[in-house]
């Protein structure tokens, strides 16, 4: 039985993450979004990309840093948008005043940068698969990023670390201070981490590894950096043996467990929500005791981001293509009153947007629901009240990261590519609303 349940998930991650070829779409300045009288417009007004340096509108913006952008984080206090460029092995910092770029954060790590590991190579148990007379010299792969302590730093995960091909070792996640946007210190964690996530309390950062069913957590309940420490390492029923042996590449968005991706904390800092996009469900992690309360299913299955805000529980599901909705409370209540490790919750308003469903964003008035259809090359916006899609605005291929500003007045989209073609774009889209 456990055979054919690895079989599906194996099967439902490939489907996702499979390269079937889909057209490639590069888009015009000044595309809006469709229908024209819907309550909401989407202009796209900027973009950053590295496709072609011939460009006719100053609004086309060359930039040779946009290597396969992963995901975007908007800073309101400071205006700085930081980009994850994957492949580049950067971040890159623009003023979101001015709409240039301003700094270019490189995650190199030589001899003379070592100080920032304070000794430190590994986390819990996790071992190295290669022998190295340094660990800590690589390049990593910036995948996402949280803010914590107000605003005053950045948290960027390593998707792995340059020598490390199959993602098997420890990576890593680096701790930016916006103020000077340098890296102020680096920190191991488990294999192929991917999404980050800082409590609202500012008590706890949760680090989730992609790679083998588990999640560190870091107490930074303090103003100096060099206090931070892991306090605990979080299971998801078991963790994927890694040793994939000899120097074969092997596929790790396939090979990775219950791979588990979004990750948010629950507003009162007293739970830990986790998505499981491999197998479906949601595990929950009671943060007083440290403890893994179990998986909750019931929802559209591979599962990709979770957010929560204005006490509704908000899911995106790649595969099936799928934004969800339900009330927080409802879903905690369904958790917390049994004693099962799996549950079901089936209480979900959902809306279709196509397959590839990747990030979502709410906008701060909390009318409207963005998410990037991956597949479709398309952004929607949702009414969240009715989940019925009110507008829709084609994007570049293919579409995967997403902010949007404190004033509701932009939302910006990288797109990432595929082995054939497309991504390698940043793309901001003004924002209009009118009320009707």
């Amino acid at each position: 039985m456990r055979n054919i349940f690895l079989l599906v998930i194996v099967s439902m991650v490939f489907y996702a993450y499979g390269q079937k070829r889909l057209p490639l779409v590069y888009n015009k300045i000044g595309i809006n979004s469709t229908p024209a009288d819907a309550p909401i417009k989407m202009t796209l007004f900027k973009r950053f990309q590295h496709r072609t340096s011939k460009t006719s509108d100053p609004n086309d913006v060359y930039d040779t840093d946009i290597y396969s952008p992963k995901s975007a984080t908007y800073l309101a206090s400071k205006q700085k948008l930081y980009i994850q460029s994957l492949e580049g092995y950067e971040t890159i910092v623009y003023d979101m005043n001015t709409f240039r770029k301003i700094k270019v954060i490189r995650h190199t790590f030589k001899a003379g940068q070592q100080p920032l590991f304070g000794d430190k190579h590994t986390v819990f148990d996790y071992t190295y698969k290669r022998r190295k007379s340094n660990f800590n010299i690589f390049s990593g792969k910036p995948v996402e990023s949280c803010l914590s302590h107000k605003g005053k730093y950045l948290w960027v995960t390593y998707y792995r670390r340059s020598y490390d091909a199959n993602a098997e070792s420890p990576s890593a996640v680096a701790i930016i201070d916006t103020d000077s946007d340098e890296i102020v210190r680096v920190m191991p964690t488990g294999p192929l981490p991917k999404m980050i996530a800082a409590s609202p309390d500012n008590k706890y950062i949760a680090v989730t590894h992609w790679g083998d069913n588990t999640i560190g957590l870091i107490d930074i309940d303090s103003e100096d950096i060099n206090d931070f420490k892991y306090v605990k390492h979080f299971v998801v029923d078991y963790r994927v043996t890694l040793d994939f042996g000899g120097k074969k590449k092997v596929n790790r968005d396939n090979n990775c467990g219950y791979c588990l991706r979004g990750t948010v904390f629950t507003p009162d800092s007293k739970y830990l929500l986790v998505g499981r996009m491999g197998g479906g469900g949601i595990a929950t992690f009671d943060m007083e005791s440290k403890t893994y309360l179990g998986t909750t299913f019931g929802m559209k299955t591979n599962l990709r981001h979770l957010l929560i805000r204005d006490g509704y529980i908000y899911i995106s599901t790649n595969s099936t293509g799928y934004v969800q909705k339900a009330v927080l409370a409802d879903f905690l209540t369904k958790r917390l009153n049994t004693s099962k490790k799996n549950n079901r919750f089936e209480a979900w308003e959902s809306c279709s947007v196509g397959r590839g469903a990747r990030t979502i964003v709410v906008s701060n008035s909390g009318k409207y629901i963005f998410a990037c259809v991956n597949s479709g090359s398309k952004i929607v916006a949702i009414d969240a009240k009715t989940m019925k899609i009110v507008a829709t605005v084609p994007a570049d291929s293919f579409p995967v990261g997403m902010a949007i500003t404190d004033d509701d007045r932009y939302l910006v989209i990288t797109s990432q590519g595929r082995s054939y073609g497309g991504g390698h774009s940043v793309m901001i889209y003004r924002l209009a609303f009118t009320e009707k």
